[in-house]
């Protein structure tokens, strides 16, 4: 098994447009006791990405507990007549750990470009926020082979935005989204040289890519998390489906640990 030293790893879930208070509750305090009860916090960063109109009840519920919390998008914008946006501004006031931007049904439903995503991860970055910036190719675009020219493309529209010194501070998951809800998986070596031509990348263009932190978002699972996160350079997951049950999202975070040593 590898064991990592330098980049602790992160499990992020996604909930998507799923939730309910009493669902949220029953989800978020299964998730609580579970992390309490392996004392994961140490060897695993391990937060939620919900919808907006839950950001106050999950605050409530994370309140000085050892659950991150974050929120699924935000807008490009820092105020102005953008009915419908929310600023990542306003979500600094429930305090949020994380915000995506950039992903894939994001792109694909609301036609969001790199330029926009790029926008967006600024806004985030300008409110103190970490942005996790989603990044990957369609099932057509990998049967062309022409994934990591689509990688390219995205990861430059941020770094023009960003600059090589803000990229740092960013998370970046790898989201083939061929394997998105479709029940495939990248296989560990597919995954594996993805997220090692992303930090090369980053370090090619003036980011150190050491202190970038790597997710795969493409259908992480218990039966193949451990596969994936003992990759070198795969530190987390972006997590769908799995992170609406407790028992899944809590055998994913375990694997997570397992792969990390406290030097």
């Amino acid at each position: 098994m590898t064991i990592k030293t330098m980049r602790k790893p992160l499990i992020l879930g996604n909930w998507k447009m799923h939730g309910s208070y009493d669902v949220n509750s029953e989800l978020i305090n299964a998730l609580l006791t579970g992390i309490k009860t392996a004392k994961t916090a140490a060897l695993t960063d391990v937060g939620i990405c919900v919808p907006h109109v839950y950001l106050s009840h999950t605050e409530d519920l994370c309140f000085s507990q050892p659950l991150f919390y974050g929120a699924q998008d935000c807008s490009a914008f820092a105020q102005g007549a953008y009915t419908g946006d929310v600023s990542a501004a306003m979500l600094t006031e429930f305090g949020v750990n994380y915000v995506l931007v950039g992903h894939s049904e994001r792109r694909l439903y609301q036609q969001e470009t790199s330029n926009t995503v790029a926008l967006k991860a600024k806004q985030v970055l300008l409110s103190n926020i970490t942005p996790v910036i989603c990044v990957g190719e369609t099932l057509a675009q990998r049967e062309a082979n022409t994934t990591l020219a689509v990688l390219t493309e995205q990861l430059q529209a941020v770094l023009s935005v960003l600059g090589s010194d803000s990229i740092e501070k960013c998370v970046i998951a790898y989201e083939p989204v061929w394997a998105i809800g479709t029940g495939k998986t990248a296989t560990p070596e597919q995954a594996q040289a993805v997220h090692a031509f992303l930090r090369n990348w980053l370090n090619e263009n003036h980011v150190n890519g050491s202190v970038v932190r790597l997710l795969y978002g493409g259908s992480m699972k218990p039966d193949n998390a451990a596969n994936l996160l003992t990759q070198p350079d795969i530190d987390g997951g972006l997590i769908g489906g799995a992170a609406l049950k407790a028992a899944d999202f809590l055998s994913i975070v375990a694997a997570a640990s397992a792969t990390y040593k406290i030097e």
